[in-house]
């Protein structure tokens, strides 16, 4: 356990993905990093890459490629690979209240990673420390993307940090 003024620590990286497969890779790795508890919420307009993010971090999970598929309509799909993978989409959901009727809720902190689309759909649901994620299009390369991560916490810092870090 860290002391009160780690758990407050956050880290802010930039990057730039060159194509929709360098997107996908780097959901990859963030798949592969993700433990039990962790909380990403995705943030970019339609077509900014969100669920291309999405799928490579499935992938990395050890989701088969198969059982992906996009929630919009149920809100929240849970896969099965080295650990359970929530994948939320609030892309439909008004307020607060219909969040929490879903259920949402019981996922946060629990067994397994919760990776959640247009986070920022509805106000007051995320907890202060998680890794958010901001993706937008580059403008004038229309399959490059820029990503701002923002870790805040011990351990969504960490995965930031090591996201942004080159790969090896």
């Amino acid at each position: 356990m860290g002391s009160v003024g780690e758990t407050s620590r956050t880290v802010v990286r930039r990057l730039t993905t060159r194509s929709a497969r360098a997107t996908w890779r780097l959901g990859e790795r963030l798949g592969r990093a993700l433990r039990p508890g962790d909380l990403v919420a995705l943030i970019g307009e339609l077509g900014a890459g969100k669920t291309q993010l999405v799928r490579g971090a499935c992938a990395g999970a050890g989701v088969a490629e198969g059982d992906v598929s996009s929630p919009t309509f149920g809100i929240v799909q849970t896969y099965r690979g080295r650990l359970p993978f929530h994948h939320a989409d609030l892309y439909r959901l008004a307020d607060l209240d219909e969040l929490y009727a879903t259920g949402f809720m019981d996922l946060l902190g629990g067994d397994g990673a919760l990776v959640v689309e247009w986070a920022d759909r509805v106000a007051g649901w995320a907890p202060a420390e998680a890794l958010v994620i901001r993706i937008a299009e580059v403008e004038g390369r229309p399959s490059a993307r820029r990503l701002t991560l923002e870790g805040t916490g011990v351990r969504h810092a960490e995965l930031a940090a090591q996201l942004a870090a080159p790969p090896h």
